[in-house]
């Protein structure tokens, strides 16, 4: 088992790729992994990401958040153009951090990108893909199997070999239309303070995360932003906790939502869930009633939900319920026997996959063995063996076959992949239900 502790310490701590910063510095740019003990350094990198999210620039208070929750292991990429007028602010900005990555059966370790930015002044540069590819060739060298992100814009990402393998529901419930049919849940429901909400929603999501395929634990500092515990959090007394204890005394469930009032007509309010944690049905049912349930209440909206989400079988007019699916967790495998193996199948079968790979780190010809129990074998070979199916396809495709989340017949269908019998490997990788990461990052 991999010891994460030493695998992100050694992965905070790795050099710059050596081909990024030769291929930068072609067009005279500079990169470097930011001392994150360096205030002012760390300020001008916080300067340019909100500048490259569109956000206006960061304050004193939200400069001294930033750095003072800021996780120590967070990996913080920049690139300077030291020819401009301001060579202490990136052009370019990149962070990611060890975490775990929860697949069919099982875990893995996997970097998290996120703060991806290149300034407007930048573009078309071949910036972005120096950087990706240098950061993906430093976990790769470090043993790390997998990549994972959340996107702000969908098209960027596929030429670097991510895949959109999870994605997200966001729902919009009429509920006076929606009308609860569902169990009666025999827990009791409490309102919790938002530090309480914290602390119950980490211990949660622990529980939850290890068995939800899509999910990964969650990045330093993220819970004071949801349960708006930093001093720079904007309106933070809107936010509301409420926690599920189950008979035996255990918290197995707690949302956290917001109330915008209808001041043209008050029983037409909106409730905004922002996250719903629950380990059990039970905590699930009682919940959804609760929110569903509330006075004044006109409608319900909530979004990173699943694409199968009980609830839908729990209101008796589907039609109340407005679903939008989007593209969410996308992932990127590393290192194709590392990933393949550690994930568990439902049926025992052997399958080799020639995959190729536009940044060179994964591709190769690769046979897929599954015993009877579920457990997999790779290894790399240099020729597909007679008499097993073949499938030809990118590490994109396969990144997004991993979690189960879209059929091998689809994209066989949408010719992302070619094999004769697409359905036996649409029934290798199938899962009994559909990832989901319940957040951003």
């Amino acid at each position: 088992m991999t010891d994460l502790t030493d695998l992100t310490a050694r992965f905070h701590s790795a050099p710059v790729d050596a081909t990024a910063t030769r291929d930068l510095g072609a067009h005279e740019l500079t990169i470097a992994v930011l001392d994150g003990s360096a205030r002012a350094v760390t300020e001008r990198w916080q300067d340019a990401v909100a500048r490259g999210f569109l956000g206006g620039e960061p304050d004193d208070k939200q400069h001294e958040a930033f750095f003072t929750h800021a996780s120590p292991s967070r990996r913080k990429v920049g690139v300077y153009d030291v020819a401009g007028p301001q060579p202490d602010l990136p052009v370019a900005t990149f962070a990611s951090s060890i975490t775990e990555l929860t697949v069919p059966g099982g875990v893995l370790p996997a970097t998290a990108i996120s703060a991806v930015t290149v300034a407007p002044t930048h573009r078309r540069r071949g910036i972005l893909r120096s950087v990706m590819a240098g950061e993906l060739r430093a976990a790769a060298e470090l043993g790390v199997p997998i990549a994972v992100l959340t996107v702000s814009e969908s098209t960027i990402y596929g030429r670097f070999g991510f895949a959109p393998a999870a994605a997200a529901a966001q729902w919009e419930i009429a509920v006076r239309r929606a009308r609860w049919i569902g169990p009666d849940a025999p827990g009791r429901l409490d309102f919790v303070t938002r530090e309480d909400g914290q602390l119950i929603a980490t211990q949660l999501h622990e529980r939850i995360r290890q068995t939800s395929p899509g999910e990964i634990a969650m990045p330093g500092g993220h819970w004071a932003r949801f349960f708006g515990t930093r001093p720079d959090a904007e309106k933070p007394g809107r936010l509301r906790a409420v926690q599920y204890r189950s008979p035996d005394g255990e918290v197995d469930g707690l949302a956290l939502y917001t109330v915008t009032e209808n001041h043209d007509d008050f029983t037409l309010s909106t409730i905004e869930v922002s996250l719903l944690l629950a380990a059990t049905d039970e905590a699930y049912a009682g919940l959804w009633r609760f929110l569903l349930s509330m006075d004044l209440i006109g409608t319900v909206k909530a979004s990173e939900l699943a694409v199968d989400e009980p609830l839908w079988w729990m209101i008796a007019d589907q039609r109340a319920a407005t679903i939008t699916i989007r593209d969410h967790q996308y992932v990127r495998i590393l290192d194709v026997p590392g990933v393949l193996s550690a994930r568990r199948y439902d049926v025992a079968d052997s399958v080799a996959f020639d995959v190729t790979d536009p940044l060179g780190l994964a591709g190769g010809t690769f046979v897929l063995t599954v015993d009877a129990d579920g457990s997999a074998a790779v290894d790399a070979v240099d020729a597909a063996p007679v008499g097993i199916p073949l499938v030809r396809l990118g590490v994109t495709e396969l990144s997004a076959l991993l979690l189960g989340g879209v059929s091998a017949i689809a994209l066989a269908r949408a010719g992302r992949l070619d094999t004769d019998d697409p359905e036996r490997i649409a029934r290798l990788f199938q899962t009994p239900g559909a990832p989901r990461l319940s957040f951003w990052y």
